[in-house]
């Protein structure tokens, strides 16, 4: 049933995929005209972009090397230009239909066509190139909170979150420098990561030998995350592995007291149903069982889901990521109406809970309507006397 649902899903994929490069074919010879020998070979050009992104995700599957690597990228710069062509056009779509009962646009010549295209091109390419400087420009989220429970010796603590660094072909070394500089400067007691550090295929991961920074962090409470989807679209075994190789503790539907009594619960990726069937995330409820409600519970999990089962729990802060908000508007109006909370702040009864943006990118490094960030929280407790 699982594997049908999933066939059934990639077939619709594909079906709007290929349709998208037809539509953005036939309105290119509209708007240029060219000779007929040219036309195939734009369509040929169409054809081996729309290629890149699908074939550099299999064979970094399945044969992963520098090729692969490279491949994939050019396949996943492409996407944004793809995206903002086509919702340019059918925005131009949607005029020519309400003209065709309105006649409220005058005839327009070949010529005027063409330019229409040039400028087409153009701006869709300056959209791109902002939100590609906007993606790497990240910004710290400052939250302050007080939480009414106890804890063993400082009232206050600096707890560094950050989600989605998606280490790999294209979240880089300079990216994982950025995120171990910004966390230099802010000191902070605790550093939490919550999930999808790496993008899913380990192979890039380890050609480059990423994550070496990232185990430089040394904050006295610890450094913890969780699995995201990407790990299990990965392998999750092999991510696990390098991960707790290079010194950072998974939490896999565990629960931890830190040496200050903050009670830290990290949960398994809902991902793990799929990917890993015989050994699925336990519900939160079944990992609250034994805990100490007189001390602070700090909840990881990647996907920000079942928000009323944490509330209603008595969680105190809760912690996802994986939305990216969006990351190319307007998709982000999609996360919106996916998840309660896709992006920032809420409380619900005595739960703080917080969904960041996430600190990199899936797929191209371009973020428009949303910024990448890493959230620091100032967090005040009552202590015991």
């Amino acid at each position: 049933m699982k594997s049908s649902f999933f066939l059934i899903f990639i077939a619709i994929v594909t079906v709007v995929y290929a349709f998208s490069h037809y539509y953005l074919y036939q309105r290119t010879i509209q708007l240029f005209a060219p000779p007929p020998s040219f036309k195939k070979w734009i369509a040929i050009s169409y054809v081996i972009l729309a290629s890149f992104f699908i074939g550099g995700m299999f064979l970094e599957k399945l044969y992963p090397s520098l090729l692969s690597e490279w491949i994939y990228k050019i396949g996943t710069a492409y996407l944004p230009f793809l995206l903002y062509f086509l919702l340019l056009l059918l925005s131009i779509d949607l005029i020519r239909i309400l003209n065709h009962f309105f006649h409220f646009l005058p005839l327009f010549s070949q010529h005027q066509k063409t330019l229409f295209g040039i400028s087409a091109i153009v701006l869709v390419c300056v959209i791109v190139c902002i939100g590609h400087i906007n993606a790497k420009h990240i910004r710290i989220t400052r939250i302050p909170l007080t939480i009414h429970k106890t804890v063993n010796d400082n009232k206050n603590i600096k707890l560094l979150m950050a989600s989605d660094i998606h280490l790999g072909a294209i979240i880089g070394e300079s990216w994982e420098k950025k995120f171990l500089g910004i966390v230099e400067k802010e000191k902070p007691d605790l550093v939490l990561l919550c999930g999808d550090l790496i993008d899913g295929e380990v192979a890039p991961v380890l050609r480059q030998q990423l994550g070496k920074h990232i185990q430089e962090i040394n904050p006295p409470l610890g450094l913890y995350a969780v699995s995201g989807n990407h790990e299990y679209i990965g392998n999750i075994e092999t991510a696990l592995s390098y991960l707790e190789s290079i010194h950072i503790k998974v939490l896999q539907d565990e629960v931890l007291m830190l040496p200050n009594g903050i009670q830290l619960v990290g949960c398994k990726d809902i991902q793990s149903k799929y990917a890993d069937p015989e050994n699925p995330a336990k519900p939160l409820e079944t990992l609250l069982e034994n805990i100490d409600n007189t001390k602070p519970v700090i909840v990881m999990k990647h996907q920000p889901l079942a928000l009323d089962e944490a509330a209603d729990a008595g969680v105190d802060l809760h912690l996802s990521g994986h939305t990216h908000s969006g990351q190319l508007w307007p998709l982000n109006y999609i996360t919106k109406a996916i998840y309660e909370l896709s992006w920032g702040y809420m409380k619900k009864k005595n739960t703080h809970f917080y969904v960041t943006s996430g600190f990199g990118t899936w797929g191209p490094s371009v973020r428009l309507g949303n910024y990448p960030e890493v959230v620091v929280f100032t967090i005040t407790f009552n202590t015991i006397n």
